[in-house]
């Protein structure tokens, strides 16, 4: 997508030139900045806090697992 965006910038028409830097800058702090750096880094700060769910929610969600309990065998 940064490519596309950046492709804009030389198409020759200014205003279609500036949605070009900035739509390629957004793209470029979202994906690399805030889904690599900010987003692990905080999930590994709140540790078990991340998988919090307040119990109203928690009693109306269904529970599912992916792998059998112990239980089952």
């Amino acid at each position: 997508m940064i490519s596309v965006f950046v492709a804009f910038i030389f198409g020759g028409q200014r205003v279609i030139a500036e949605f070009g830097v900035g739509l390629s800058t957004a793209v470029l702090l979202d994906a690399f900045v805030l889904r690599t750096f900010l987003v692990p880094s905080l999930m590994h700060l709140f540790g078990k806090a991340n998988w919090w769910l307040p119990r109203p929610i928690d009693r109306r969600l269904p529970h599912l697992t992916v792998e059998p309990t112990e239980d089952a065998e």
